[in-house]
């Protein structure tokens, strides 16, 4: 009774509105009506939340880490070898460049590498990571592969960030399993779910070759894990001292979406700065910084080159590297073109390097700002430069390589 008295209703207003308006108002009338039915259904339709991560979480669940650990394979194998890698689409990143940098190290010596593309969202295509890796890489036994569950036999698999350990270890293969460490990733997120999953990745049995002494002896001490480490190192037929004149700017790198680059406290530490020194020109790179609030005059490089990147720092004095996690590469690439870096003075970055020229402070303001003045002032800058340039080995990345062949070498004849 009640749907035949609607209907009824719904006649008369029909015909009371073809009679006033026309058909056409009709049928937009209709239109219009039906239009707010299908935007007030979809209102009431909520949207399920579901794990949001770098890493599948059916990847997660199946890595039982803690009743199944990985145990070390007993065979022994001999050069060549062929050598897997699962990692993260490559972009154009400082941490990519430096696995490839050992790619290429391996490549030279006659080792073949196979590259697993592995991400729970981005779809970059085999095409464009060879693109991306191109620009950095020169390795002829490079191949790039989809990660689907699936590989080609090697000798050593390599995962090369917590995210990819879970395929690493959940892969079933005769391989000797090893965790390229770059950073200690749990400190890439607040306590909760991210920071124990990335964690736990240590507690995976890996033998792990980490970027420098603190990692090393922080996965040794707190987690069990076997390790070795190479030294960083600079590449001086790229970073060269190449202005023996006093220098007017200073470097800073900024990015603001790389919260363990401290890019707050840097903008404190410069405003300070920029207030005992107002003459000198202020450099940011590293990303485009346009929308956030600068309070004081910088040139904005964003992005650049790493080809771009000596020619900028042989302007500056000083640069200010503030690092929170592990060191970055950059201390001494800007030394080898004269650039005194300020680094706040924490055991992640000293235990990485502790060449005297760099400067090393307090992780405040008012000390960071304080160190770059000194080094500004100095009267003997031009020399004082020099001297810091030469102060970084002319071998380079050289000797980083022959640990990292001699670590893997020992580890796969071992058994």
């Amino acid at each position: 009774m009640i749907a035949a008295y609607k209907l009824k209703r719904y006649s008369r207003k029909g015909v009371s509105i073809i009679k006033n308006e026309g058909f056409l108002s009709l049928g937009i009338k209709l239109l219009q009506k039906l239009q707010k039915r299908q935007q007030q259904q979809s209102t009431n339709v909520r949207i399920k939340k579901k794990f949001d991560s770098l890493v599948d979480r059916k990847s997660v669940m199946a890595a039982d880490w803690s009743n199944f650990p990985y145990k070390k394979p007993t065979t022994k194998t001999k050069a060549p070898y062929t050598i897997n890698w699962i990692m993260s689409p490559p972009a154009g990143g400082g941490g990519h460049q430096n696995i490839f940098r050992f790619i290429e190290i391996l490549d030279k010596a006659g080792h073949t590498n196979n590259v697993y593309l592995y991400s729970a969202h981005d779809d970059m295509t085999i095409e464009q990571a060879a693109k991306n890796v191109s620009a950095y890489c020169r390795a002829d036994n490079l191949i790039f592969r989809k990660y689907d569950g699936t590989m080609v036999e090697s000798d050593a698999l390599f995962a090369t960030g917590w995210e990819t350990a879970y395929p690493a270890f959940n892969q079933q293969t005769t391989a000797h399993k090893f965790y390229f460490v770059q950073d200690f990733e749990p400190l890439f997120y607040p306590m909760g779910t991210n920071y124990i999953l990335a964690e736990n990745t240590y507690k995976f049995g890996f033998h792990g070759i980490t970027a420098g002494g603190w990692l090393d002896n922080k996965l040794t001490d707190t987690y069990g894990m076997s390790c070795d480490h190479y030294d960083f190192g600079a590449d001086k037929t790229k970073y060269k001292l190449k202005n023996n004149k006093k220098r007017k700017e200073v470097f800073f790198y900024a990015r603001p979406v790389t919260d363990r680059r401290g890019f707050d406290l840097g903008l404190m530490s410069l405003e300070l700065f920029h207030k005992q020194m107002p003459e000198y020109i202020i450099n940011f790179a590293g990303w485009d910084v346009s929308e956030w609030d600068v309070p004081f005059p910088y040139i904005n490089h964003g992005a650049m080159q790493i080809d771009e990147l000596p020619d900028l720092y042989n302007k500056c004095a000083v640069a200010l590297v503030p690092s929170l996690t592990n060191m970055s590469l950059m201390p001494l690439e800007l030394l080898a073109t004269g650039t005194i870096p300020v680094v706040n003075d924490m055991d992640n970055n000293r235990l990485v390097s502790n060449n005297k020229y760099i400067a090393y402070t307090e992780s405040s303001p008012a000390a960071l700002a304080q160190k770059m003045v000194e080094v500004v002032t100095r009267e003997d800058q031009p020399e004082y430069a020099k001297r810091a340039s030469n102060s970084v080995s002319t071998t380079g990345w050289d000797d980083a390589g022959k640990k990292f062949l001699k670590v893997l070498e020992r580890e796969l004849s071992n058994g």
